[in-house]
């Protein structure tokens, strides 16, 4: 017994062991949170908590009852309660890679300070993707047990390369014709380069747009250079051009609009309320406040940009309470990564983001393919490779087989070793039912797929979140709490389906 559970179940007191079900324990300011292992979770005063680990609780009481609601003790353990929860949190794992990330180019007419891709120079032709070697891919992502599969266009810019984007969509549409999976496109592009006969050609397949803003605007072109011109002009053009192209479609301006992403440096820490500010503005309804990653030019650029993660969670919290004050004014505005664990706590569902769940998605829910042909865990690995770390190539898509790469010995390393009942650090957290861990954050950080979440920046960002989250909660503000329920809804978008697929 821990001394801080010590002194919480009385001096001289003992844990009843034969009264709590299996549960951990966190302190969250004047509350002691309780999880299982299915994630029920209770918030309880130290006094009720004390009572619950000496097994000091009358049947009958409102304590009682709570508690057995919840699935915490363990003479009223609920075993098949709890199989239906955890089933229903590890509904992914028998599909199969979903997502497929199609790299069409390396080239990139922006230059990003902390730059995850590696692009390369405009006049480096030889990193565009083929038509053949697209087709390629596309046979292989169509080879997938998911029922459902997402094709994400990523560079470089992927619009420099857009014959190949072309191809690849109808070519995808044509073979799945035959096939029958849920189909859907989305494409990651800083949109400089758009034109109103690309828009066109995206807009009639249905392809979801996603772009980045770094914030306002003399933020954004600082970190995002588009020589002579301003790349956050040229973003917020087309956005509201999309976002107009989709009101005059007749569809939902709350579910149909360019989804945009932050990269989180220094620079943005102090300027938290113009970057929402910034997004609201744009009519973006998420807002995603990513910490930089360490892949790509991060490693030159790392000690301009970087910042201890102590200071994002302070830039994280005021960003956060600022949203939730706006959504209280009726402006609709979410926080991608509250909406993410949110959805595991008070909904009980996975919302199956690869990097936050257990096992991670890297070779089991998502590959990627390079523009040459190779293939990878996922879009990390491949940025690796970039960098002359092949740990994570799997094969290539003229000469491997999908059961060859699915099954690869580095898939089954990367499954087991973000496993969060084999790491040290996380069989024991409180937060281990709504969490996950990333190998391969953890290999470039920190020299291992196993890593040591003690020492993971990413594990502080993912704890202080739900520090934050669960600080809301047991203050039970009950608009606050009202805001934080919507963030857990997930709307259908059909919009972005393929017409004619079969359902999932």
């Amino acid at each position: 017994m821990t001394a801080d559970l010590r002194s919480l179940v009385g001096i001289g007191a003992k844990l009843d062991t034969s009264f709590p079900a299996f549960f951990r324990h966190r302190r969250i300011g004047e509350k002691i949170l309780i999880t299982n292992y299915e994630g029920n979770w209770l918030l309880l005063s130290d006094d009720d908590f004390g009572r619950f680990a000496r097994g000091d609780v009358a049947t009958g009481t409102p304590l009682h009852t709570l508690l057995r609601d919840a699935n915490f003790i363990r003479a009223e353990y609920d075993v098949q309660k709890a199989i239906t929860r955890v089933r229903a949190r590890k509904s992914f794992l028998h599909l199969g890679p979903n997502l497929h990330i199609l790299v069409v180019t390396l080239r990139c007419n922006e230059t990003c300070v902390y730059c995850h891709a590696s692009r390369a120079d405009m006049e480096a032709v030889h990193t565009d993707m083929s038509k053949e070697t697209a087709e390629r891919s596309i046979d292989f992502i169509l080879r997938s047990t998911s029922p459902s599969v997402t094709i994400e266009f990523q560079g470089g810019e992927p619009l420099v390369n857009f014959e190949v984007v072309k191809h690849s969509i109808t070519y995808a549409i044509q073979k799945n014709e035959s096939i029958g999976k849920q189909l859907e496109f989305t494409m990651v592009s800083n949109l400089s380069l758009m034109d109103e006969e690309k828009l066109g050609f995206l807009l009639q397949h249905k392809v979801q747009i996603c772009t980045s803003i770094d914030g306002p605007e003399h933020l954004h072109d600082k970190q995002r250079k588009l020589p002579g011109l301003s790349s956050h002009k040229a973003a917020t053009k087309w956005i509201a051009r999309i976002n107009e192209a989709y009101a005059e479609m007749g569809l939902d301006p709350t579910l149909y609009h360019v989804e945009a992403l932050l990269t989180t440096t220094k620079e943005t820490l102090p300027r938290w309320k113009e970057v929402v500010d910034t997004y609201v503005g744009l009519g973006c309804k998420a807002l995603f406040l990513r910490p930089i990653d360490p892949f790509g030019f991060v490693e030159k650029t790392g000690a301009r940009i970087e910042y201890p993660r102590s200071e994002y969670m302070e830039f994280y919290q005021q960003a956060t309470d600022y949203m939730l004050t706006l959504n209280q004014q009726g402006v609709q505005i979410l926080e991608r990564y509250a909406a993410i664990f949110l959805t595991k706590i008070l909904a009980g569902e996975d919302p199956n983001f690869l990097d936050i769940r257990s096992p991670g998605g890297a070779g089991i829910g998502q590959l990627a393919y390079n523009y040459d042909g190779k293939i990878f865990t996922c879009d990390e690995g491949r940025m690796l490779h970039e960098t002359g770390d092949d740990t994570f190539l799997l094969g290539d898509v003229r000469t491997s087989s999908y059961r060859e790469i699915t099954g690869h010995p580095t898939v089954r390393a990367l499954v087991i070793a973000s496993q969060r009942d084999s790491q040290p650090d996380c069989i024991d957290c409180t937060y281990n039912p709504y969490c996950g861990v990333a190998p391969v954050h953890s290999h470039k950080a920190l020299g291992s797929i196993w890593g040591s979440m003690r020492l993971s920046s990413l594990c502080a960002v993912h704890k202080g979140i739900q520090d934050y989250l669960f600080g809301k909660l047991a203050a039970a503000d009950p608009a606050t709490l009202s805001v934080l329920q919507r963030w857990t809804t997930v709307r259908s978008r059909d919009h972005f389906l393929q017409s004619g697929m079969t359902s999932a």
